[in-house]
């Protein structure tokens, strides 16, 4: 069930605390296999992948971001044994806040979330939703966010298998809406973005304050929605340092 779901690139069977780490819309496990090493060596970092990419690219993809949280959730389960994190990119940290607030009304929540480049602050997405438009419309969005290489988007055959995850992706993105009645996590949140992401700005970043009665670390690194390249063990470093107070 579930399989290829979960990559362990870096088994750790006495962890000391293990990180489910969910991918941006359009991605996969396969853009973070390189943040594993700059763990601690007693964490156990897991990799998850949505349907419809890597291992699962014969699944359809999910267009409901409660019911990729609620797939997730059936995936984390039998992995919860141990003091727990989420860290989530974009769509993976929608995903990963939705998660959080399911597991949170259970007898084992998380230590520790951690949201990149995305926030619960109403944004353009919802006013011209992107997995509406056309083609060229497409390209230059993604291509704007930056992380996808530009042959992948000019040619012809990738393209072919790249449009329609994004419009799956991008629709989970940009139909999702704020439950009114949802309390504010009691989880400890680290939030990461650009200075120069436009459609994620510091200061819709900050607006997760909001949203969160635990402790709140918000950082603001140079770059776009893509701003972990080339600055990943930076990135890293800073998520150890907010989390290891949490274990101690």
């Amino acid at each position: 069930m579930h399989e290829g779901a979960l990559t362990r690139l870096r088994p750790v069977p006495h962890s000391r605390f293990r990180l489910f780490v969910l991918h941006h819309a359009g991605g996969s496990h396969l853009g973070y296999r390189g943040w594993v090493r700059h763990f601690p060596a007693d964490w156990e970092i897991c990799l998850l992948d949505a349907p419809g990419r890597a291992r699962r690219a014969d699944e359809e993809p999910v267009r409901d971001a409660a019911a990729l949280a609620e797939h997730m959730h059936r995936v984390i389960r039998p992995e919860l044994d141990r003091p727990f994190g989420l860290f989530g990119h974009s769509m993976g940290a929608l995903v990963a806040y939705e998660l959080t607030r399911r597991l949170t009304d259970g007898a084992n929540p998380p230590v520790w979330l951690g949201a990149s480049a995305w926030s619960p602050e109403p944004g353009p997405e919802h006013a011209e939703p992107r997995h509406l438009v056309s083609a060229d419309r497409l390209r230059e969005a993604i291509a704007t966010m930056g992380g996808t290489p530009r042959h992948a988007l000019e040619d012809p055959d990738l393209w072919s298998y790249v449009e329609p995850l994004m419009r799956a992706d991008l629709e989970l993105v940009d139909t999702w809406s704020p439950d009114p009645q949802a309390e504010p996590l009691r989880v400890p949140l680290s939030v990461f973005g650009g200075t120069e992401d436009r459609g994620m700005t510091p200061e819709r970043l900050a607006g997760w304050a909001d949203h969160v009665e635990g402790g709140f670390a918000h950082h603001t690194l140079p770059g776009d929605h893509f701003y972990f390249t080339g600055r990943t063990a930076d990135v890293v470093s800073r998520i150890v340092k907010d989390v290891e107070p949490l274990l101690a």
